[in-house]
């Protein structure tokens, strides 16, 4: 493959080129903005987002006010050179000027998106969990189960894997389908318990990817 630079991208009349920021956690589209080539230069040279805001004239660094930094840990260019994507690791893990997660928080009929997507679904989970663990609220589950200690908490597992077994073998998919659903929760909650990220296990899943 032929190697590319920032001089080989096609900027719009303004000098501007579009930028999705994705969370290389979850893979949610965080936010969409505009970079001129000086923007995308500071980005690669520092490891942080920067933009060019259109409305200001001036290039800015994702969260020099809010603290929302974003760490770029790869440039993407669409075979065009006409748009980047920034795969980021968001800091405080609120991307959007209004307090949410990322700027795609509404539908086109303004209804507020509620539901990760599939793909989010590991990662978000373990946002949950990490809170149960740090807060102990009274009314969760997981945080009963973790209240009983560790070996209760593997012990979960152990018997959802039992169950997606026999699940297995009754080859019924829609109970297929839940216990597996549970045995997912279960294995996450034990890695959350013992400071492992899902990230990390897919990180050496891909390792392991020919």
């Amino acid at each position: 493959m032929e190697s590319f630079t920032v001089e080989d991208l096609s900027f719009d009349e303004r000098g501007l080129i579009p930028v999705v920021a994705q969370d290389y956690r979850t893979g949610e589209v965080r936010m969409l903005a505009w970079a001129n080539e000086e923007a995308v230069r500071k980005t690669l040279e520092t490891g942080y987002a920067h933009y060019y805001s259109r409305s200001r004239k001036r290039i800015w660094k994702k969260g020099e006010t809010s603290g929302e930094l974003q760490r770029v840990l790869e440039v993407r260019v669409d075979c065009d050179g006409d748009a980047l994507i920034y795969i980021v690791e968001q800091e405080k893990n609120k991307a959007c000027h209004l307090g949410e997660r990322n700027c795609f928080f509404r539908r086109i009929d303004g209804s507020k998106v509620e539901k990760p997507l599939p793909f989010e679904a590991l990662p978000r989970l373990q946002e949950v969990l990490e809170d149960r663990v740090k807060n102990l609220p009274e009314d969760s589950y997981s945080a009963k189960l973790i209240k009983e200690g560790p070996d209760r908490v593997v012990q979960k597992f152990g018997e959802e894997a039992v169950e997606v077994l026999i699940a297995l073998k009754n080859g019924k998919r829609e109970e297929i389908i839940s216990e597996v659903a549970d045995l997912l929760y279960a294995l996450v909650l034990n890695l959350t318990t013992r400071g492992v990220s899902i990230t990390e296990v897919t990180e050496e899943l891909i390792k392991r990817m020919k």
